[in-house]
């Protein structure tokens, strides 16, 4: 059997930091002398055993990660993960947001929001050679993409006939390598514990990428199945799910210098991106993406100060955008006066001299490594085109869009129809539309598009959707009472704010569509054309891309290799293993020594009462009388709340099980500190740390304060 990149880019990982790299399991047995320098206790080789122990109860919430701590089913992950389906099943009499929510018994459970989803990893294949075949290789652009769609939609299909799985096949190193990983899709998921936003989100958005930090990020869900063990919608019959293997919990606490692992699930990071990449990232695109973002969330606010059902339906949202606004403005703050794009362009100067060098790797990469230099500045010039109008859609006009192409979609052979509206997408989009019940609301999305599309609008000409002006009724140089009112007649023009007139048109026919007088429906028909032109024409340069970037990878890896360096691929949702120690930072970007733990003591420090320090007043009297129990660490002298460890985490990675050298659960990570955040891009060894809620904390507050006594001895904590 052929030696995979994956294997020739590890056989010299001796050399990579000891913290640094965001290993795929079946790699670690290649760095096993230094996991066991560094601490762990267990087989190294038994971490690529994705159904065994400790594998096995990682899962992914899809966007997040997880794991089973019971046999019943139960999922911790983070509060914040959990925080839209507190969100949906809060109401203003109800609040389960500000007051927490515990169910006292499975009958309390409350179904989590639609579209919430626990996948279980069962098995994960080199498929390489079956999606980039000898006939696929020889193909370029459109041609290329699709050919490899059609492949990996083949696969799918073949691995989803066990049903109730979930099967995807994503690319590793650019596109040079594809693995297929199946998972168990468990539908019929339910909130069990979230404790009050006091806790789960104490110092709100100030203290957020922030230490010293005192949070409370977690959360709990429970999966269930069928009586017979199947994946399956909710029901009142279901009964929770068995894991064959769960994380036990650490009865000892960690301490400065102990070995830490996580594993999880991390979105995506940009490690082996060229140059002129990070100079677009930075200089244009993350700035334009902060500033829009900060003028959403004041829009979002203005509008929703004054209605406290609204502000819950947005409060997710509102969430979300907070985080990633404050990531890429530290991002950006990282950036600033640093020497990145110096050092990644000298890199690359010696990526291409090593190629020039030798007449064989000249003819081999040369070409492809110009060409995706000038592939990238084709789509940078397209991501700054369409920038505001991406933030330009009505959120009914994108649900429209969405139904009409699955009805479009709907009329072919299941495996001829784009990928993400085949027949297993269904349930998916189901939930996406049943959620606008508690996401949506028409004030404030007609403020947010009325802002956005001025700016749209002030765009050159050509640089505009002339389909798309057209459909709303708009151009350049309209007067914002004009812009006013042709909104006004559009949303006005539409049923699709009323939940049953949504659902209906889920299974409507194309001549439906076509002949509805809807105006956001009528909007979608008329763009439709314009939309797959636009579309076409990404996939021939995607195709393009993909070619070119997978030749430009396979030369970085020789190159790295010829220096003794490994190459971990960079993260794209797949399950990951990270590890380090606990450790704080002699030199803080304040200015000041992190230690590596903060305490309960913090928390009655920085409570006021209100707002984002608003501690529960029983947390705060138990903190008062030193009510700690066996939860107090005796060096500290109080409950540990956070601790800051070396793991190489990014977004994806929230909820993530932080494991002792043993593989016990001894805290959940959940952040990042804000100056080494930019890690994503530039890993840097002194600085980057990220934040565990420990678990004595989470312990402590569930006994003491939330009196979940049912959820300790479930979880055997007791």
């Amino acid at each position: 059997m052929k030696k995979t990149l994956l294997a020739l880019a590890i056989l010299s990982a001796t050399s990579a930091y000891a913290d640094e790299g965001m290993w795929m399991p079946q790699q670690l047995p290649q760095i096993a002398k230094q996991l066991k320098a560094a601490g762990l206790k267990l087989d190294p080789a038994s971490l690529t055993k994705l159904t065994e122990f400790p594998g096995g109860a990682i899962v992914s919430l899809g966007g997040c990660s997880a794991s089973f701590v019971s046999p019943q089913g139960l999922v911790v992950t983070n509060h914040h993960c959990v925080y839209d389906s507190v969100a949906q099943n809060s109401t203003p009499e109800r609040d389960l947001l500000a007051n927490g929510f515990v169910a006292r018994s499975l009958a309390e459970e409350v179904p989590a929001a639609p579209g919430t989803r626990v996948f279980v990893t069962k098995e994960v294949i080199d498929v390489t050679s079956k999606v980039v075949t000898p006939d696929v290789a020889k193909l370029s652009g459109k041609a290329r993409s699709d050919a490899i769609e059609k492949n990996q939609k083949a696969l799918v299909a073949a691995c989803e006939q066990d049903a109730g799985h979930r099967c995807t096949v994503p690319s590793f190193y650019g596109g040079l390598e594809f693995y297929q990983i199946k998972q168990l899709e468990i539908r019929d998921v339910r909130l069990v514990h979230a404790p009050p936003a006091g806790v789960g989100k104490f110092g709100g958005d100030t203290d957020n990428w922030m230490w010293p930090r005192h949070t409370g990020d977690y959360g709990f869900y429970r999966a269930y199945v069928s009586p017979d063990g199947k994946a399956a919608d909710f029901s009142k019959d279901n009964v929770p799910y068995a894991p064959k293997h769960v994380l036990k919990l650490a009865r000892e606490g960690v301490k400065e210098g102990d070995f830490v692992m996580a594993m999880g699930y991390p979105g995506r990071t940009n490690r082996h991106r060229l140059p002129s990449e990070v100079q677009f990232t930075f200089d244009w695109l993350y700035p334009a993406f902060v500033k829009a973002s900060g003028e959403t969330l004041a829009i979002i606010d203005r509008e929703t100060k004054d209605n406290k059902d609204t502000a819950l339906k947005y409060a997710g949202q509102v969430a979300s955008i907070n985080n990633y606004y404050k990531n890429r403005q530290g991002m950006l703050d990282s950036y600033a006066g640093s020497d990145f794009l110096a050092r990644k362009t000298a890199q690359h100067e010696e990526l291409k001299a090593w190629v020039n060098a030798d007449a064989k790797r000249k003819a081999e990469f040369a070409a492809d490594i110009g060409k995706v230099e000038h592939l990238i500045a084709e789509r940078d010039a397209a991501v700054k085109a369409n920038f505001n109008f991406s933030y330009a859609q009505p959120k009914l006009l994108s649900t429209a869009a969405m139904l009409y192409r699955l009805s479009v979609e709907s009329q072919k052979p299941d495996a001829e129809r784009k990928a993400g509206y085949q027949t297993r997408d269904l349930p998916r989009i189901k939930a996406r539309v049943a959620s606008l019940v508690r996401t949506y609301d028409a004030k404030v999305d007609k403020a947010l598009v009325m802002h956005h599309l001025k700016n749209y609008l002030a765009q050159p000409a050509a640089e505009q959707k002339s389909a798309f002006n057209a459909a709303l009724g708009i151009k350049a140089g309209m007067s914002e009472a004009e812009l006013s009112a042709a909104l006004d007649k559009l949303y006005a023009g539409s049923k699709l704010g009323v939940d049953a007139e949504r659902n209906a048109w889920l299974d409507k026919k194309p001549a439906d569509f076509q002949a509805s007088g809807d105006a956001f429906i009528k909007a979608a028909v008329a763009t439709f054309d314009a939309f797959m032109k636009d579309e076409a024409e990404e996939e021939e340069l995607g195709g393009k891309l993909q070619q070119a970037y997978g030749s430009y990878m396979k030369a970085k890896i020789a190159f790295m290799k010829s220096r003794g360096q490994a190459v971990y691929p960079d993260a794209n949702s797949t399950l990951r293993v990270t590890y380090g120690n606990v450790a704080g930072r002699p030199h803080g970007a304040d200015g000041t020594a992190w230690t590596a733990f903060t305490t309960v003591q913090g928390v009655a420090a920085k409570a006021t009462g209100q707002g984002e320090f608003n501690a529960p007043k029983a947390q705060l009297a138990a903190i008062k009388a030193k009510d700690f129990g066996k939860f107090v660490d005796p060096k500290l002298k109080a409950v540990p709340v956070n601790f800051l460890a070396t793991l190489d985490i990014t977004g994806g990675n929230s909820g993530s099980a932080a494991l002792n050298a043993k593989g016990e659960l001894i805290g959940l990570a959940f952040d990042g500190t804000l100056d080494s955040i930019i890690s994503d891009w530039d890993f840097n060894k002194a600085n980057t740390r990220d934040i565990q809620v420990d678990l004595r904390y989470m312990l402590w507050n569930m006994k003491h304060v939330d009196k979940a006594d049912n959820l300790l001895k479930e979880m055997g904590a007791e």
